[in-house]
């Protein structure tokens, strides 16, 4: 599914790696997400699958960029207020796997791994899907794609 063009509505926030500001921001985020709801007002959702989307990049990973948290859908007909649409191409992903406690960081560890690599990136969106197997916050697994040329 996550290989061929799909739409997400959700919440956003541009914010930058520089000064440990990302740090700061996406967990306000996520916090925001789940302290409103804001998934169960996402119209035309086909999955409860959530996604945490990294997108409009100014250049690389150390430069300003957007995330987006929110859920697949089938339509933009219908953007609530306060949220974003994005329709993600379906491109070349490399794909990575988080594994372990979130609370522990086991995401951003993973991040740390792909930041480090030598992979060929657009730096045009990548995104992370917390889906069944991510239920368990202290046993998670969570699939991160990165658009690759």
């Amino acid at each position: 599914m996550y290989t061929q063009k799909f739409n997400v509505i959700g919440i956003s926030m541009r914010t930058t790696n520089e000064n440990g500001q990302s740090g700061k921001d996406i967990p306000a985020l996520w916090n925001k997400f789940f302290s409103e709801a804001v998934g169960e007002k996402i119209p035309n959702k086909i999955s409860q699958d959530i996604i945490c989307m990294y997108t409009d990049y100014e250049k690389d990973h150390t430069k300003p960029y957007t995330t987006i948290i929110g859920c697949v859908v089938n339509n933009l007909e219908v953007i609530p207020e306060g949220m974003i649409a994005k329709t993600i191409e379906g491109i070349q992903y490399q794909t990575f796997t988080a594994k372990g406690n979130l609370a522990e960081g086991a995401v951003y560890n993973e991040w740390m791994k792909i930041w480090d690599s030598n992979l060929n990136r657009t730096f045009t969106t990548d995104f992370e899907v917390y889906g069944e197997k991510a239920q368990n916050r202290e046993d998670a697994e969570v699939p991160i794609y990165i658009a690759i040329q």
